[in-house]
């Protein structure tokens, strides 16, 4: 401002810089503890007013001009060891009030994510926060979580090379990135399927090869739970079925959902379809790996035995003894689905090793 000194605009964070000069010109002594604190606080407050620290480190500089002691026997040593250690002081609050903010900051956004994630809170108020973080909840969007062989947190080397990585070809995009129970989540709006695709590509790559669930769209801040379950539950089946594909859309695997969906009838389908197995020499285990991989194979012998490391001849013998053991035809298309879905069944409910 014209006319007026440039410390004089933040004087109230200059609240006694002028006395100390003079004390220190006059008695050549260190700040006193009360000194030190009370420009520490005054840092504090200058950063809560959002005021840059170099501007501040400025104001100090221009006010030790315009207050240097005068008099021939001041020490220039001892004014500038004065001016040192205020600055000191209040850098030291300024940084203080910032890491505050940061933490205080960090744990509004963990608080908002797991009550968007979790479907806690009122929803008018989940939404008002989530425009805070780019999110417009009245819309559809979809979710994306990877998981890796170790867990992540906020601040990961992983997570920012994914973040960069997404930023630096969408920009902001209105994405929300983050981490929960020690996966990646990245919350995109659902008409940007690409967005969650670059996400599965670069997540595979920065985990080391992780595995993506993708969920479907869904409208609303209950759609977000909804879609992040989904992509949970991709997940799971993708473990619990050993399915090897990088990125699992849950769209592609409703039909296991529905399988499950009665427990009870899939494993009496299971223990009746597949029980006689246990009286094979070796257990139920191997010619259950036989119906698997088959099954896989689109029910080409040839390339199941390739599979398998066995001869085709080995291989028809293991499906004919199959057929003997439980009484349907895994080369009969009625039989075949009755197997098939007992083969699915059995590796959702690990059979035969716990059991049903």
């Amino acid at each position: 401002m014209a006319g007026r000194d440039a410390s004089e605009e933040y004087d109230e964070y200059l609240e006694g810089y002028a006395r100390i000069l003079a004390n220190a010109a006059a008695t050549g002594r260190r700040l006193t503890r009360s000194e030190r604190d009370s420009r520490r606080a005054l840092g504090e407050q200058a950063a809560e007013a959002g005021l840059g620290l170099r501007i501040m480190v400025g104001a100090h500089m221009a006010a030790t001009r315009a207050h240097w002691p005068t008099g021939g026997d001041v020490s220039v040593d001892d004014v500038l060891g004065a001016v040192a250690q205020a600055v000191d002081a209040f850098a030291e609050g300024y940084e203080r009030a910032q890491r505050l903010a940061v933490r205080q900051e960090e744990a509004a956004r963990r608080e908002f994510i797991d009550d968007l994630l979790y479907g806690r809170s009122d929803l008018g108020r989940l939404a008002q926060r989530a425009e805070r973080y780019g999110l417009r909840l009245s819309y559809e969007h979809a979710v994306a979580v990877a998981r890796g062989p170790v867990a992540y947190e906020e601040g990961d080397t992983v997570l920012r090379e994914v973040e960069h990585a997404l930023i630096g070809r969408f920009g902001d995009r209105s994405i929300l990135l983050t981490t929960k129970d020690g996966r990646l989540v990245c919350i995109a709006p659902g008409g940007q399927s690409e967005v969650l695709a670059h996400f599965a590509e670069q997540a595979f790559a920065a985990t080391g090869g992780g595995q993506v669930g993708i969920g479907r769209p869904q409208p609303g801040a209950a759609g977000v739970v909804q879609s992040y379950e989904e992509a949970l539950n991709a997940l799971d089946l993708g473990e619990r079925l050993e399915l090897d594909e990088p990125v699992l859309h849950a769209a592609d695997l409703l039909v296991y959902p529905v399988l499950t969906r009665d427990r009870q009838a899939m494993a009496d389908l299971v223990d009746n379809a597949l029980g006689p197995l246990r009286g094979a020499r070796g257990g139920a285990q191997p010619l259950l790996d036989t119906l698997t991989v088959y099954f896989d194979s689109g029910c080409v012998s040839a390339e199941a035995a390739r599979r398998l490391s066995l001869s085709v001849r080995a291989f028809t013998y293991r499906l004919e003894r199959i057929h003997k053991l439980t009484g349907a035809d895994p080369s009969d298309p009625m039989h075949r689905y009755t197997l098939q879905t007992a083969v699915i069944g059995a590796r959702l409910l690990d059979w035969p090793t716990k059991p049903n």
